[in-house]
């Protein structure tokens, strides 16, 4: 177990390394000079080459990338370009009202998909399967901003009990906040929860015909005993990786949904620190990004072997 943790967290470390590297190089290859963004068309050469200095931007790739990741690792991401505030305590503004809709689409998506693929694992071919399987199909296949789209016309236009857009900025409290939250949650949690259902119902229909299933029938335990000591557990475990592959999901889809919403969490910065070309608040984000994603993927594999006993023996494995 010692050593499935230890290979697990340096592979993570690794993957984070390899990460930071393709983010720095990416930004670096975007088109335009940076200096002369900040400056203005108009600038003069002189004064253009002494911003790339001042920026550190004549300095090799390399050199600038150790300066960049030694002051990400104390939590230092430099300087907006736009703002001229640290990037670090904006970013956590923005991030903070962000997670303030991941934990309510977290919430509702995780535990209502697994609900309802439950069900349908074990109504399968009947009409709450039939329906569980048609809602979550259309979930997949429609997008979260014409989801977005379809909710603002139903709980803003022809029933205003939700406000369809924010009207407070980045340094608004929750309690200002909480009433804009729901309409993104819920444009988030339907796309969601419609990849985890239909995983969820797999995966019970996989595990009900197991042989230890239909033991435990025989010996006279009940359906609801059945699940949820024997199936249940079994089931979870390739539910685990897809939930965690839609949390990291929901650092991107958020993008898309504050936008629609105008909501000022970390999505609508990314977007205008893109147009604005503010390299170092889209350097700090994508990190982030790569970060969210490392640890969820870390956090399915110990569940998986929380859940799974042969998992945490020598012989066993998670792939």
């Amino acid at each position: 177990m010692l050593t499935f943790l230890v290979r697990r967290v340096v592979s993570a470390l690794g993957t984070l390394l390899l990460s930071s590297v393709l983010v720095f190089l990416a930004v670096q290859a975007l088109p335009g000079d940076v200096a002369t963004q900040v400056l203005g068309r108009d600038a003069t050469p002189d004064a253009v080459a002494t911003l790339r200095k001042q920026m550190g931007l004549d300095q090799p790739a390399w050199e600038r990338y150790g300066h960049w990741i030694n002051g990400a690792l104390h939590g230092d991401f430099g300087t907006s370009l736009v703002t001229a505030k640290p990037v670090g305590g904006e970013v956590a503004q923005y991030l903070g009202n962000s997670a303030l809709i991941a934990v309510v689409t977290i919430l509702f998506a995780v535990t209502g998909s697994l609900v309802l693929g439950i069900v349908a694992g074990l109504y399968r071919d009947r009409w709450p399967d039939h329906l569980i399987s048609t809602v979550s199909l259309i979930g997949m296949s429609v997008p979260e901003f014409v989801v977005a789209t379809v909710l603002v016309l139903a709980f803003s236009v022809t029933v205003p009990v939700l406000p369809a857009v924010v009207l407070y900025g980045p340094g608004a409290s929750t309690g200002q906040l909480l009433p804009a939250v729901w309409l993104p949650a819920a444009s988030l949690a339907i796309v969601m929860a419609a990849y985890i259902v239909r995983m969820a119902r797999t995966s019970v229909i996989d595990v009900m015909a197991g042989e230890y299933v239909t033991t435990a029938r025989l010996k006279g335990l009940s359906t609801w005993r059945v699940v949820t000591r024997h199936a249940l557990p079994s089931a979870l475990l390739p539910t685990l990786h897809v939930i965690a592959l839609n949390v990291a999901w929901l650092v991107g889809g958020v993008a898309v949904v504050e936008n629609v919403f105008n909501y000022p969490g970390i999505g609508k910065l990314m977007l205008s620190s893109v147009q604005n070309r503010d390299l170092p608040v889209i350097q700090a984000i994508a990190l982030i990004s790569a970060v969210v994603y490392v640890v969820c993927n870390l956090a399915a594999d110990l569940g998986s072997m929380a859940l799974n006993p042969k998992l945490r023996t020598r012989g066993g494995r998670i792939r």
